[in-house]
């Protein structure tokens, strides 16, 4: 799939979020403080970053937006999905992230912001019992249902074009089941014949999304668009999708961290994370179920940066078959902390002649905080990879994300090194500015 430059935005963009929780109200909230000059999108890479563009003379550094034609905070307008039947703006008090002066004057936007009835399924989260929930005869008509909301929210904004992000809790762990998930047309028998086992609902609202000719991003480790079906309708319907799971706390410093390592070529023995967290993702997440889903995920970073293959001496040893470091990952719900997450990491490392090391890291950080900028930038690069005829999974947006989307059935590796990941995004920055992908990944 050849780039091409990015076509510039014609009138407004719609960003449709499943989940109007902690994260989403966060987000929201940021983006009208920030159209109003009350806030700053810190955090924000699309908001902030700049990149070189051309060589030697020609060499430019320059914010994204004077590279490529994104979409303007001000032309966005929200929508949402969520179980609790509670508006953008009491949704932002409850969570209990941002404080009252920050939340009152943008309260008549935010309260406007009434979530759409979500296509639930309580299996896939069993500590959530909102009612704001649609009747669905079957996954089929659940699937239906949701590209009716879309079609609905297109005509009464009068959006130009619409991505969907998902922002809601995590699923419960679907193994990915070639029978159904393999392709597309197995996909869709499964979902007319009701497997409530293999057909989450969050696959629903990316059939719906990418159906409707909206970019999806799954913002959660859930198995929803890293299977061969949803690529095969993303290259049908020529929509991008990004996944799996925002890149906040631990894992980023994870995928920042381990690069200290390799490139020092030091040995590591073991690395043990463990989390504190209490807002309604942790509660979500203290069902075993739900954080089998989440552990896959956090475990995937670590390995395909530091790879025993490649330096046997250094990081093939450590667990109980002496093949490999011992990597383990740990979540704790824990009320009192709310929103503000912990994250602890024990690094035992060795050096010179084989003498041990350790290395703590304390994250003390707020979930949503970090969550809201890498929406907003999610958002704004999956409408402009669509601009650029970008379509099928988006490498590029891995920086961004905890478990990036990968074709695991050519035994693809993703890249999870952050700073190769940097690379793949400024390249394709580049790219869709018309300028030359010039950076190597090595």
């Amino acid at each position: 799939m050849a780039t091409m430059k990015a076509e510039a935005p014609k009138g407004k963009l719609g960003v449709l979020v499943v989940g109007l929780g902690a994260v989403t109200s966060t987000f929201m909230t940021g983006v009208l403080m920030a159209r109003k000059g009350l806030a700053k999108p810190v955090g924000s890479m699309t908001q902030y970053d700049k990149i070189r563009v051309g060589r030697g003379e020609d060499k430019k550094y320059l914010h994204y937006k004077d590279i490529v034609p994104l979409a303007d905070l001000n032309d966005i307008e929200f929508g949402a999905w969520d179980v609790y039947p509670a508006n953008a703006f009491e949704s932002a008090v409850n969570a209990e992230v941002l404080k009252a002066k920050d939340i009152l004057p943008v309260k008549e936007e935010l309260e406007a912001i009434k979530p759409m009835k979500a296509a639930f399924d309580r299996n896939y989260a069993k500590r959530l019992d909102g009612d704001n929930v649609k009747e669905c005869k079957d996954r089929w008509d659940m699937t239906e249902q949701i590209r009716e909301d879309i079609r609905n929210f297109k005509k009464e904004t009068g959006v130009d074009r619409v991505v969907v992000l998902w922002a809601a809790s995590t699923e419960v762990y679907v193994p990915v089941d070639e029978e159904v998930h393999g392709s597309l047309a197995a996909l869709e028998a499964a979902m007319k014949a009701d497997d409530k086992e293999r057909i989450a609902p969050s696959m629903c609202y990316a059939y719906a999304a990418l159906s409707e000719g909206c970019p999806f991003i799954m913002g959660a480790p859930n198995t929803t668009v890293d299977i061969p079906a949803m690529w095969e309708l993303a290259e049908k319907t020529k929509m991008p999708i990004a996944g799996k799971d925002f890149k906040t706390g631990q894992t980023l410093v994870k995928s920042g961290f381990a690069p200290i390592i390799g490139t020092r070529c030091l040995g590591l023995s073991g690395w043990f994370s463990t989390n504190i967290l209490g807002n309604r993702d942790g509660l979500v997440l203290d069902e075993p179920a739900n954080f089998r889903t989440k552990e896959v995920s956090k475990l995937s970073t670590l390995e395909s940066i530091l790879v025993p293959e490649n330096q046997p001496d250094l990081y093939g040893h450590g667990n109980d078959e002496d093949t490999q470091y011992y990597h383990k990952v740990r979540i704790n719900y824990y009320p009192p902390r709310n929103d503000d997450k912990e994250g602890w990491d024990n690094i035992d490392i060795f050096g010179w002649m084989g003498y041990p090391m350790q290395i703590k890291i304390n994250f003390l950080c707020r979930d949503s905080i970090l969550a809201a900028p890498l929406c907003l930038d999610l958002v704004l690069l999956s409408d402009l990879a669509q601009r650029a005829g970008r379509y099928g999974i988006q490498r590029f947006l891995s920086f961004f994300l905890k478990s990036p989307m990968h074709d695991y059935t050519k035994d693809e590796v993703p890249v999870n090194h952050l700073f190769q990941q940097y690379v793949m995004l400024k390249n394709a920055i580049r790219e869709m500015g018309g300028y030359e992908a010039d950076e190597e990944i090595d």
